[in-house]
């Protein structure tokens, strides 16, 4: 089996810690930006989406464990999350790469603060992104192992396979 439980939890948990503490590094960043005096819209639609991220990703570090009750829930999350990082790091770009970094909002910071800032953002967006395949694929593989080990009787097993040929010294069963 190329991609198994054993293979995806580890990776999941990797890409879910390093989604959540980009999460948690632009919001320190954004509001120490918010901090620092006049702020426009981006700013703000960036601290709201670090906040919401650092919250509704937790979900995520227990999803490798109970796949069948938290991954449709965190793959929605992620789909959401990973459009609206990906509007996030847009604004980041159109703030700080079009004009003089210095002197977009917020005005006097540095610009490697604000690069940094893009920087966490594209991250977080690409974490996420990476969190929702690895999600369909770590479910994907739950369900085929689990389709593929076989059922355990509760009377042990004495039953016959339903396919085998009916033996006539048997007692006759009710079904």
């Amino acid at each position: 089996m190329l991609f198994s439980t054993a293979v995806s939890r580890p990776l999941q948990l990797a890409t879910r810690t390093l989604q959540w503490s980009s999460a948690v590094i632009v919001m320190g960043l954004t509001s120490f930006f918010i901090s620092r005096g006049p702020h426009g819209q981006h700013i703000i639609y960036q601290e709201v989406i670090a906040v919401l991220s650092v919250v509704f990703f937790l979900p995520a570090f227990i999803s490798p464990f109970l796949p069948t009750a938290l991954s449709k829930f965190v793959l929605l999350i992620d789909v959401i999350f990973s459009y609206l990082w990906l509007t996030a790091f847009i604004f980041a770009a159109q703030d700080y790469n079009q004009h003089s970094c210095y002197f977009n909002s917020p005005p006097g910071v540095t610009c490697g603060r604000k690069k940094a800032n893009e920087s966490f953002i594209f991250l977080a967006f690409i974490f996420t992104f990476f969190g929702m395949f690895l999600e369909v694929a770590a479910l994907w593989a739950y369900r085929k192992e689990k389709r593929s080990t076989p059922a355990v009787e509760k009377n042990g097993g004495a039953r016959p396979p339903l396919d085998a040929p009916v033996d006539p010294a048997a007692p006759a069963t009710a079904v």
